[in-house]
């Protein structure tokens, strides 16, 4: 998944304080995992989730080349989050458009792929195997499906300081938002999974 740095040449790396191609390869390498997971959370899609990341990681590449190291997680953390909400925004314009056009449509394609049947196999292709059905990964998987039915501001905050461990200042900037709102939404967050984990029979 991880987008190389070094494919790309910087042309203004006079100021030491600028990340080397390696230092961003490092970054990008640490962080691409996680950033799947926000975006899955988010799209619960996998197939969009990679491609949002992916194009999270370019932009990073493209435009913050030139930044500090120590600026890289709260910028690509905006972006990814901007690039999460570009995709829902196209999604509502594509949807739109499928609805105008799908009566006219009578046939599947010639290759008998449909789009349902693409994302059957592509969710069956993620799927753990019997041997991975322990008790923590149910318990994990409950706190990841209580993650999804949070309000997607109260989710974003909660990932960004938890997850992506960013402080209130870092997380503002990422989410575009005030530090108050961000120690509001993730309060909110956490009493609401809390709640939410209670009822389904986990204590943390």
């Amino acid at each position: 998944m991880r987008v190389e740095a070094g494919i790309f040449d910087a042309d203004d790396t006079s100021s030491r304080n600028v990340a080397t191609s390696q230092e961003i390869d490092a970054f990008l390498a640490g962080v691409e995992r996680r950033a799947f997971k926000q975006a899955l959370f988010a799209i619960q899609d996998h197939h969009s989730a990679l491609d949002v990341v992916q194009n999270a990681m370019l932009k990073l590449v493209e435009r913050y080349a030139d930044k500090p190291g120590e600026e890289l997680p709260p910028l690509f953390q905006r972006i990814l989050q901007n690039t999460i909400h570009d995709h829902f925004r196209r999604s509502k314009v594509r949807n739109f458009w499928v609805r105008l056009v799908s009566p006219l449509q009578n046939k599947e394609d010639e290759t008998g792929d449909t789009l349902e049947s693409l994302a059957a196999h592509s969710e069956a292709m993620h799927q753990p195997g019997p041997d991975k059905q322990a008790s923590g990964n149910q318990q994990l998987a409950a706190i990841e499906q209580a993650l999804t039915e949070l309000p997607p501001r109260q989710r974003e905050a909660f990932l960004l300081r938890y997850w992506e461990e960013l402080d209130v200042a870092e997380t503002a900037k990422a989410m575009g938002c005030s530090e108050g709102s961000v120690k509001t939404h993730c309060f909110r967050a956490t009493s609401a999974l809390a709640a939410k984990l209670k009822d389904r029979g986990i204590s943390l």
